[in-house]
């Protein structure tokens, strides 16, 4: 069987797994360095009969993302820094009425308008609290080509299963690197279409009323049920509730909907961790340079190993907490100010063990910045 392998962009290979895992409509506005997903869609999407619009904002985008995944059809959007501020509401009305959507947020220095050309992992945290209230949110990253691939695919899976949006957080070093990439074939990967109610026409829908499972069949708005969305506390017809009892339930639910099943969504790499006494844990584009560091350093007889999350939240805490169990250093590797060490901190058992390699100044962080860190920690035998 022939393979097809493409030489491509890392903003390009989220668009061909995008639609092998079944896009059909995009919303976004362009901004660097995510615009050239908006770019291939507008070309793609009309080829296969699905929907490219360019929306006049961030905050449009994601509202027609949102409309056009409750009439059915898997969707998502693409930005950055800037413009996923502008989608925080739009995120928490999803979260909510529980609407299956995808947003890319191709990562660029910060705050504000910052470094818009530069590379950052400044938005980890933002992920997840961003949007205001209780809420448990899935956000997926990735650090090589194959990888983004699968974790694209990964999203909407995880979208469609429970109900929810899922955020990926690539960078834009990640985003515009070119490198090799083995497009799997049709059948490859398992794909999770969209559960719809197996209620008939005219018997009472409940649009909120999770199966045995968890799971939420949906009915595709403005098809054969009326039922009502909204972003206020709701019950499980969907119509607005101040009971107590239905507003704790109903964000009790959204929140164990997603952390009960963390072991389910988690995704990871590890590289030489068997008998590792140094642990570096990294992400994202960071986790090349970690990698490299490895490599290096297992090569002298060094006991190093790395651990490379792909899913950011629901944060893996029983993961970390087993494979740096035995660990005397672990360092965290990444490009911001720590967003990603306070979770370590919190897992192992030990947080005066956990050390920070990084850099905020929008230069990619190098080998040789992880090895002098490690050479200061190493050195004084912290």
């Amino acid at each position: 069987m022939s393979q097809n392998i493409r030489f491509i962009q890392g903003n390009e290979v989220c668009v061909e797994a995008a639609l092998y895992a079944g896009l059909n409509f995009f919303a976004g506005y362009p901004i660097t360095p995510s615009t050239e997903i908006a770019e291939h869609l507008s070309l793609r999407l009309p080829q296969i009969k699905g929907r490219f619009i360019q929306m006049e904002d961030e905050i449009a985008s994601v509202c027609a993302i949102i409309g056009a995944s409750l009439t059915g059809h898997k969707v998502m959007t693409a930005t950055s820094g800037p413009g996923f501020s502008l989608m925080q509401e739009g995120l928490g009305y999803a979260i909510m009425a529980e609407i299956p959507c995808v947003i890319i947020n191709v990562q660029r220095g910060g705050p504000s308008t910052g470094l818009p050309t530069s590379v950052s992992q400044g938005d980890v945290g933002q992920a997840l609290w961003g949007t205001h209230g209780d809420h448990a949110v899935i956000a997926m990253t990735a650090s090589n080509h194959q990888d983004i691939f699968a974790m694209t695919v990964h999203a909407f899976n995880m979208a469609e299963t429970y109900r929810t949006p899922v955020i990926l957080l690539f960078d834009e070093v990640t985003g515009h690197m070119r490198e090799r990439l083995v497009i799997p074939e049709p059948g490859e990967f398992p794909l999770v279409e969209r559960l719809r109610t197996s209620v008939k026409e005219g018997v009472d829908y409940h649009p909120y009323l999770p199966r045995e499972d968890g799971r939420l069949p949906m009915s595709d708005f403005g098809g054969k049920h009326r039922y009502n969305v909204t972003g206020l506390a709701h019950d499980m017809w969907g119509f607005p509730s101040n009971n107590p009892s239905v507003v704790q339930g109903l964000l009790r639910h959204l929140v164990d909907k997603i952390n009960n099943n963390s072991h389910n969504i988690t995704r990871y790499n590890e590289y030489e961790m068997e008998d590792a006494r140094t642990v570096l844990i990294s992400y994202g584009s960071s986790a090349r340079s970690a990698l490299h560091v490895v490599k290096n350093r297992r090569a002298r007889g060094e006991r190093i190993g790395l651990l490379e999350l792909q899913t950011l939240w629901p944060f893996p805490f029983g993961l970390v907490r087993q494979k740096c169990a035995d660990a005397k250093y672990i360092v965290v590797v990444e490009m911001n100010m720590g967003q990603i060490l306070q979770p370590v901190r919190m897992a192992v058992d030990n947080p005066e063990r956990v050390y920070l390699a990084n850099r905020i100044d929008g230069v990619f962080i190098t080998p040789t910045d992880i090895k002098n860190i490690l050479r200061i920690i190493q050195g004084r035998g912290m």
